[in-house]
């Protein structure tokens, strides 16, 4: 597969980062997803639950393949509008709060209005909390900083703010002359970029799958339930394309696509693990086996709901994750051989 591909995919991955969609609040993510499918010459919907199908051709309906990635990402949500008019914040997905400390974020109201501001540690500057350095970094000690004139609640709900509003992250998206990709929430719109990579390499190629394949892009898998549902009829084999991890004790770098042999929900499939590493010796990709310690996916959600299915795991490898990410438009690269190689075309 051409270098091309992957430099779509990382372009298209860029363009969803620009939208914020944490758990929850993803209804312009999703419509971004569903028409870049579109634009790529593939039928694609909206689910009841408000993520996106999307099929990509195929001939066997009886043993369709489901590609899963998630287009929810890591967030916040006010939970009190603290009485100095500062926002106490409760996590959407495992956002750590030490990570989230001096992000610039945006305050979706209810109204349409977006408010900027700044997570900081309550007592931030350094000159005068003498205990700065020992605090620890939790939502009971950090809170949203209103770039705004406010001094009690009711100045911050006179702006439109509430309890419930969404708080997003800024996501500081770049991709360096070297090739790597740096952002937060690569987990996992890199990998929706890579679907759109499939999606475009079938598309100019003219390649129809042996096979159904259907692209699922869900809004709730940071939350643990994305991929519960919305599986059409005649799928036997489910692969959720994440990020591959990368750290202490395992393999994988961001210049690789991970296959992940076991995580924290179990073992996957040996007979779909075995298959892929068919795909990406036969590719030439260059792949990993991993296990994931503290991990769970689209795939294992949708076993979870009573699908009976095979399951499987890949992605390139990310680096940092729930905070800022690193990736390689390598691994892009592989993860999409990989994909190509597992279908046939």
């Amino acid at each position: 597969m051409e270098r091309k591909y992957a430099e779509f995919a990382a372009t298209k991955a860029c363009e969803l980062l620009a939208i914020d969609s944490p758990s929850g609040y993803t209804q312009k993510a999703a419509m971004w997803v569903k028409e870049a499918f579109e634009a790529l010459g593939f039928a694609a919907k909206i689910t009841t639950k408000g993520g996106v199908l999307a099929d990509l051709g195929g001939a066997d309906k009886d043993d369709a393949l489901f590609l899963q990635a998630h287009t929810d990402t890591l967030g916040a949500m006010v939970a009190e509008i603290k009485a100095n008019g500062r926002l106490k914040l409760t996590p959407l997905g495992g956002l750590r709060a030490e990570n989230a400390e001096t992000e610039n974020v945006r305050v979706h109201t209810r109204t349409g209005k977006i408010i900027e501001g700044t997570v900081q540690l309550c007592n931030a500057s350094v000159h005068v909390n003498g205990e700065y350095g020992e605090a620890k970094r939790t939502f009971d000690t950090v809170e949203a900083v209103l770039d705004e004139d406010v001094k009690t609640a009711e100045e911050t709900r006179a702006l439109g703010t509430e309890v419930g509003d969404i708080v997003c992250l800024e996501p500081r998206t770049r991709i360096t002359s070297s090739g790597y990709i740096k952002s937060r929430f690569l987990d996992d719109k890199l990998s929706v970029g890579v679907l759109l990579g499939l999606a475009k390499y079938l598309h100019d190629t003219g390649k129809t799958p042996a096979r159904r394949v259907y692209a699922h892009v869900t809004v709730y898998e940071e939350v643990g339930h994305g991929g519960s549902g919305s599986v059409p009829s005649g799928v036997t084999e489910s692969i959720s394309v994440d990020m591959g991890c990368v750290g202490d004790g395992l393999t994988c770098t961001e210049k690789q696509v991970s296959i992940c042999v076991k995580d924290s929900g179990g073992p996957y499939s040996y007979e779909v693990v075995g298959k892929l590493i068919d795909a990406a010796k036969k590719e030439g990709a260059d792949y990993t086996l991993d296990v994931y310690p503290h991990y769970g996916s689209d795939v294992e959600a949708t076993l979870r709901a009573g699908f009976d299915i095979r399951h499987g795991l890949i992605g390139p490898g990310v680096y940092a994750s729930h905070g800022y990410e690193r990736g390689h438009l390598d691994g892009v690269e592989h993860t999409l051989r990989v994909l190509k190689g597992y279908l046939g075309v």
